[in-house]
């Protein structure tokens, strides 16, 4: 047993702090009891005097082949990130898609965040081996995940109508040259992990990532929910993150993306789309009457100049909010808090009205509750109460964003930067502790990448030169077709 003795606990209902103690037997939370009225004696004792305790943070959205490449990228659009992809996140070895995941959490866990969403990407087809590796690096640093393999039938230059034929003539053949597996090998390769799934589902779950809608074949998509349903797994997607994706699905499907999703019946409580800047009333009404989710992501959406999702219309709409850091290769750094901050900053620079505005108890609790939900953790984690998993986070109420204290709620959300996290609880275990790893060697880990980075640029080289070749001509395609008028769509979406 454990007792978290005298801190400032953020209660269930997420909208304030009050001096409890915290009972905690094996994973989950036993009991919230009045300070110093259960004693110590024969429990491991966690002193949380000066602390604020919230429930760990969990991050809607990532991508665990990306935290090799980090800092890789400054002025690219998503386009010009799928552009790259080969080289930023390829060739990896079974060592190295472990260390890249590890890698990944350890800074989720340092910053305060318990549990992820990872649309992790093998090419050309997932692997059980490669998911294997990265579930086997959650649990080893003792985050939670639910782990997506991102899969696609179509590369980045199928995809968008008229990008190859833009092409000069010996760049479109090396272009076309990347493709990806058959949809039927993917769906395959997935059922294959998913049966012979080994890990605990309450720390490591499955789920499908067929990346984005117009990347993958309607065979392969229906195939995709079909397998979701059957192996009771989530899906996520990247849904109308670019204009661009939002212009070509008009030219392909006559409509949005979340209409085509939905005329195929993918959306469903399990689903959840990531990013979804460019969305109408029409689509946030279907998510929210199919029970999807969203992984708000204004980080990522911001850097790589996607636009300004309307999470206040999800919200409104009955949308379940989750947030998201997205990978390293377009947010760079992976803290929640940060995602907090500026998820409430974005409703503000939307319009004037304050109503319209993210509090701060609403971006925790999308960084929490609605993060859990979006994940499948419904009903285990993200609160502090009762039969609850412990999966809790000290912030210590001596670091200079906390002095003075006026609103803990308001402060965690808007001053907080992860430099605050003390101590690190999951599941019950001390993971992270005055800021240092307690189960999980980080410096040997850091050596390995180093060693791996030192590989990659070797191995990649020819890639990047193709796609730096190919960059001025993506740009100018892509950049060119998303200008083009989309009726409707509020321009906030992506001009401020």
């Amino acid at each position: 047993m454990m007792l978290i003795r005298g801190g400032l606990v953020l209660q269930p209902d997420g909208k304030a702090f009050s001096p409890v103690d915290l009972v905690v037997e094996g994973e989950r939370i036993a009991d919230r009891v009045a300070p110093g009225s259960v004693s110590g004696e024969g429990k491991t004792v966690v002193d949380a005097a000066g602390k604020l305790v919230i429930p760990g943070l969990v991050n809607g959205h990532t991508h665990a082949q990306t935290n090799l490449g980090k800092g890789l990228a400054d002025r690219w659009t998503l386009e010009l990130l799928l552009n790259h992809a080969p080289w930023t996140g390829g060739r990896r070895s079974l060592e190295e898609k472990y260390l890249s995941a590890a890698i990944g959490a350890c800074e989720m866990l340092r910053k305060g965040c318990t549990a992820a969403y990872d649309m992790f990407a093998e090419f050309p087809l997932p692997t059980v081996e490669g998911v294997n590796a990265v579930a086997q690096a959650y649990l080893d640093v003792g985050v939670r995940a639910s782990i997506a393999p991102m899969m696609a039938d179509r590369s980045f230059y199928e995809a968008i109508p008229g990008l190859a034929d833009a092409l000069p003539p010996d760049l479109r053949e090396q272009a076309l040259a990347i493709r990806h597996a058959a949809h039927a090998q993917s769906l395959q390769a997935c059922a294959t992990i998913f049966a012979q799934w080994r890990f605990d589902r309450t720390r490591v779950r499955p789920a499908l990532g067929p990346t984005i809608p117009h990347h993958c074949s309607d065979a392969f998509l229906c195939g995709c929910r079909d397998l979701a349903r059957d192996y009771d797994t989530g899906l996520q997607m990247h849904v109308a993150e670019s204009r661009l994706q939002a212009v070509v699905a008009r030219q392909r499907y006559g409509h949005s993306l979340v209409a085509h999703l939905d005329a195929m019946g993918l959306l469903q409580p399990g689903f959840c789309a990531a990013h979804a800047v460019w969305l109408d009333d029409d689509d946030r009404a279907r998510l929210a009457d199919r029970g999807a989710s969203v992984s708000h992501n204004p980080g990522s959406n911001m850097k790589l100049g996607s636009g300004l999702a309307d999470a206040r219309a999800m919200v409104g709409r009955g949308v379940n909010l989750a947030l998201g850091t997205d990978g390293a290769g377009s947010s760079d750094n992976l803290n929640m808090f940060e995602a907090m901050r500026l998820a409430t900053m974005v409703s503000r620079v939307r319009g004037r009205d304050v109503g319209d505005w993210l509090s701060a108890p609403e971006a925790l609790r999308a960084a929490t509750e609605g993060g859990a939900r979006a994940l499948g953790f419904e009903g285990l984690i993200g609160r502090i109460e009762r039969g609850w998993m412990a999966d809790l986070v000290l912030l210590d109420l001596g670091a200079p964003h906390y002095v003075p204290l006026n609103d803990p709620i308001n402060q965690v959300v808007h001053c907080e930067d992860g430099t605050g996290v003390h101590t690190v609880i999951v599941g019950g275990r001390v993971l992270l502790e005055d800021g240092r790893f307690t189960a999980f060697d980080f410096e040997a880990l850091r050596m390995k990448a180093q060693q791996a980075v030192a590989r990659l640029s070797e191995v990649n080289r020819e890639a990047r030169a193709l796609a730096e070749r190919l960059e001025p001509h993506v740009n100018q395609f892509c950049s060119g077709l998303a200008a083009q008028p989309l009726p409707g769509m509020h321009a906030w979406c992506n001009h401020g």
